[in-house]
């Protein structure tokens, strides 16, 4: 049996890899990057390594050729290049007869108001549309992406947002990452829906979990869009960056990312990462 996984020198996509390697032989693992020579780590250690790039569709059919269960790892972009981007990657998919296909998608994909869902929602219905047996790993937020917030508070400002009392499910990156690998080497996978959530909490309730960490008090300035917007850009953050974390501000008050699930436990096999011990190593890597 052929493993694949997309992106796999990417932050996500490295470490389904490396997980996949605790348990299956290299042999029967691939990759698709659309470097080579930044996978030639993975290569001296017998995993195969495929260019594909989801720009050039052409190069996908070789890439995923007598692949049997394949990762296709979300891309970044604008919504409408990843669209394409999936459409590429889902495509070629489906011309290779994969078996199976695994896809990292968004928490309550089909349903929710964050302005990624569309990416997701369409790359979900494709993957349907082939009839390939598949799995959306709708995953929740990668505590990792609060690495600038964290940043700022080692710096001395208070936790900032504008999310109010909404609710997120943060898990560690590692996390969504091994659950990914489970579902890739295990089996009973055929056709499901995981939604990946930690236990959602507030941004107030994890600058008391980072102030448990630290060993001191981390105030939070709780703010409106406009003045979240303002103290971003004053903060240096590129001007057509800050439009985007208002608006994941604004979902997350909203609710879009408040989803209670124990699918994370079922394939983990275990609680996820408690988030204390995450943003102890965020610190330490910060400091380092």
């Amino acid at each position: 049996m052929k493993i694949s996984v997309t992106g796999a020198t990417g932050k996500l996509g490295s470490i389904v890899i490396e997980t996949l390697l605790e348990s299956v032989p290299a042999a029967n693992l691939a990759v698709s990057v659309r470097n080579p020579e930044k996978a030639e780590s993975l290569r001296a250690r017998g995993v195969e390594v495929r260019q594909g790039d989801f720009d050039q569709p052409e190069t996908l059919d070789q890439a995923f050729a007598g692949v049997d269960r394949l990762l296709i790892v979300s891309a970044d972009g604008d919504n409408e290049s990843r669209i394409r981007q999936h459409q590429a990657a889902v495509s070629a998919a489906k011309r290779a007869n994969v078996g199976f296909i695994a896809f990292t998608s968004l928490g309550n994909a089909s349903e929710s108001p964050l302005f990624l869902a569309p990416v997701h929602r369409a790359t979900e219905e494709a993957i349907r549309q082939t009839g390939i047996p598949y799995s959306f790993l709708r995953n929740n937020w990668y505590l990792e992406n609060e690495t600038g917030t964290v940043q700022a508070v080692l710096r001395g400002a208070p936790w900032l947002t504008s999310a109010g009392s909404g609710k997120v499910g943060w898990a560690a990156r590692r996390d969504y990452a091994q659950a990914a690998a489970a579902v890739l080497a295990g089996n009973g996978h055929e056709n499901t829906v995981y939604e990946l959530s930690g236990k959602p909490i507030t941004q107030g309730e994890l600058a008391s979990i980072l102030a448990g960490a630290l060993g001191r008090d981390v105030p939070v300035q709780q703010v409106d869009d406009d003045t979240y917007a303002g103290i971003m850009a004053g903060a240096g953050v590129p001007e057509p960056v800050v439009p985007i974390l208002v608006a994941i501000q604004s979902a997350i008050r909203d609710g879009a990312l408040d989803i209670e699930s124990g699918d994370f436990e079922k394939l983990l096999g275990r609680p996820i990462t408690p988030l204390r011990e995450v943003l102890r190593q965020m610190v330490s890597e910060i400091q380092s």
